[in-house]
């Protein structure tokens, strides 16, 4: 289980950040005041468009940022005070993941699991599990740089799950892949979901999280707009779907910011 208690977190703005962001406030709040929980058995869904602060919350809850306030906890483990306890629990897929282009897939496999001080045997196991399931076992000695987009894409989902991970945590699973690869992927989720994993991604595709999500939580600016089961976000705000729905909640935000 993943709990999130208020949880802020505020970037302090360089010059050349405040020129790009064109602000000039020397401060960026990402995340302002979050709280939710992700169970097992169930996923749950950070929603939102682009830049709303879902991926600075993942990156929280996975250690590889600190939060300016608030506490979260993954499995009971603190992320803050046993960081490295909560790294052994988790998982964390994200785009900004770089495998190196002269490796193969079956190296690079070898090259996690160790990291992970996985035994030889069981890294094997898990390369073939994986492997056969995202049929990347005829390309385990292609050097990846030759590799497609949706076949590298399928690697890192592997090797970011070389060590049977009790939580996955994915951000923007499913982004830029063809149809066949993205479905590849919301299956194997699924999957991990019966068998009892904690799942948590980020996404701005609602069609994904409508047929991946059990509960979600919808981001706007940093603040969270609703949340709940994807039915009682939908009826909350009158709408039969949830891309309806989110849409609704969107240019009420911006609406208000007007006013």
């Amino acid at each position: 289980m993943i709990q999130v208690k208020n949880l802020t977190k505020i970037y302090r703005l360089n010059k050349k950040e405040m020129n790009k962001q064109n602000t000039r406030e020397k401060s960026k709040i990402a995340v302002d005041d979050i709280s939710f929980e992700a169970k097992e058995n169930r996923i749950f869904g950070l929603l939102g468009p682009n830049g709303a602060g879902k991926t600075t919350a993942l990156r929280c809850i996975a250690t590889l940022i600190k939060p300016t306030s608030g506490s979260i906890t993954v499995n009971g483990y603190d992320t803050i005070d046993h960081s490295l306890e909560v790294r052994r629990e988790i998982c964390f897929l994200t785009n900004e993941l770089k495998l190196d282009t002269h490796f193969t897939p079956k190296y690079t496999m070898e090259f996690f699991g160790k990291l992970y001080s996985m035994e030889p045997g069981n890294i094997y196991r898990r390369t073939k599990e994986l492997f056969t399931r995202f049929a990347i076992e005829d390309f385990k000695n292609t050097p990846i740089g030759e590799l497609s987009t949706g076949m590298k894409q399928k690697l890192s989902i592997a090797v970011s799950l070389i060590h049977d991970p009790k939580v996955i945590i994915f951000d923007e699973p499913t982004n830029g892949l063809d149809i066949i690869t993205a479905k590849s992927v919301t299956d194997y989720l699924l999957e991990m979901k019966a068998a009892g994993k904690t799942v948590i991604i980020s996404t701005h595709i609602m069609s994904v999280a409508e047929k991946l999500c059990d509960e979600a939580a919808i981001l706007l600016d940093g603040k969270i707009s609703a949340s709940g089961t994807i039915a009682e976000i939908c009826k909350e705000n009158g709408e039969s779907n949830l891309e309806d729905a989110f849409y609704k909640l969107y240019f009420a935000e911006n609406e208000g910011r007007r006013t």
